[in-house]
């Protein structure tokens, strides 16, 4: 690529010095030359849209001298680099054209050698400079581009050094998160078009923000669905612990949104969220034209099965026992073990709470009825039943209430 430099200088025989003295490389296309009488016609010069790489600069001119030049090169283009050529015994002019930015300087009378040296230096100092925004600039751009996933932290660490975190495929054991909105479908259908953007755009922001936060990968959303991964692509020894922390508060920001646009007369479902811990694999896949950074697994399709579950549960978080034992101190309920859509085995399942509704006397009577399900204690029908006259919005008690005087016992459920 052929690097433009203008020369800015008064003497009537420097522009035929320069060219002969530069033939080769002009003849070779390495170097090319423009030319200017003082600083306001070189401006001229790079106003007209010339790509100049470099502005070789006397001091001392008419109109214009190269001070001034400098100084307008400096606020109007910090891409061009300038050289400054002065008189030896002119050091005063040199230091200030130094602290205004100049990248070097050369005296008069000029030793071509010297100058060839010069320039060949500040063209070296401009392409490391542009290739240091070029990188830069990619970075900003994969940073925007993987923000729409990863959390803003782990965005950045990727887009500033993509062999930190690898992409590739690979097996790790991760928490996989799904959520969705009870009847959003057919709420849509009856929605004008124009209050669906708003509504799912401040839902998935205020989710999203949530996930991020928590140090979560948001993998799809579809719709008001959303799939989110723990301990993928950076590893993360905590990351049942995060995925809980995170369910909860989702729900919380759910509940709080479903409130909010009651006010304005939407009526939304409850968000479900299902979680399962396990190994999966987990990568970048689809090839060079497609991003889609996804997980596979039994735990992905267990967590999915799982949200599903809480319609007929009457829950609005479940997770897999595999959540349950990862997480230190969890607080919860058992909800059962399960069959879910599919299987064959069970699964005991939970009901992650805060500490705060775990404390609440209503959650040991819980635990004390669940105890005598579990052992098929025919005790279990009155206690649930005292338990649901306290709370009777519980939609896990009213659940396992009906089991129970539907003829069920015990604590296996089997899901359709």
């Amino acid at each position: 690529m052929t690097a433009t430099i203008l020369v800015v200088d008064d003497e009537q025989d420097l522009e035929t010095l320069v060219r002969q003295k530069f033939r080769r490389r002009i003849r070779e296309g390495d170097i090319s030359f423009l030319f200017a009488r003082d600083g306001a016609e070189a401006l001229g010069v790079l106003g007209d849209g010339h790509a100049v790489d470099m502005v070789l600069s006397d001091i001392n001119m008419p109109r214009m001298d190269g001070l001034t030049l400098l100084q307008k090169i400096q606020e109007k283009d910090d891409e061009v680099s300038t050289v400054i050529v002065s008189a030896y015994g002119d050091m005063a002019n040199i230091r200030t054209a130094m602290n205004r930015g100049a990248f070097d300087f050369v005296t008069k009378p000029i030793d071509f050698s010297d100058l060839e040296t010069t320039i060949d230096k500040t063209l070296h100092h401009i392409g490391v400079l542009r290739e240091a925004r070029r990188r830069q600039a990619e970075a900003e751009r994969a940073q925007a581009q993987l923000s729409r996933y990863f959390s803003p932290n782990l965005a950045e660490r990727l887009a500033s050094d993509p062999g930190a975190v690898d992409l590739d495929g690979q097996r790790r054991e991760i928490t996989s998160l799904f959520t969705d909105i009870a009847g959003f479908t057919a709420l849509v259908e009856t929605l004008e078009p124009g209050a669906i953007a708003p509504l799912l755009n401040d839902y998935l922001s205020g989710m999203t923000d949530i996930v991020f936060a928590a140090g979560g990968t948001v993998v799809k959303i579809i719709g008001d669905a959303m799939h989110v991964l723990f301990g993928a692509p950076a590893e993360q020894a905590d990351h049942a612990a995060r995925a809980v922390k995170c369910a909860l508060e989702l729900d919380a920001s759910a509940q709080a949104f479903r409130a909010r646009w009651a006010k304005r007369g939407i009526i939304l479902g409850e968000t479900r969220l299902g979680l399962d811990t396990g190994p999966a694999i987990v990568g970048n896949f689809g090839g060079g034209r497609y991003f889609d950074y996804t997980a596979y697994g039994d735990a992905v399709n267990t967590a999915a099965r799982l949200e599903a579950a809480n319609k007929e549960l009457g829950t609005r978080i479940c997770v897999g026992r595999s959540v349950a034992e990862r997480v230190e101190g969890f607080t919860g309920r058992p909800v059962g073990d399960l069959v879910l859509r599919g299987r064959s085995e069970t699964l005991r399942a939970f009901e992650p709470l805060s500490a705060e509704a775990f404390a609440d006397p209503a959650t040991q009577t819980y635990l004390d009825a669940f105890a005598k399900l579990d052992a098929g204690d025919p005790a279990a029908m009155p206690a649930f039943a005292a338990l649901l006259g306290q709370k009777s919005n519980d939609g896990l008690v009213g659940f396992h209430l009906k089991r129970l005087l539907n003829g069920a016992v015990g604590a296996r459920i089997v899901l359709d």
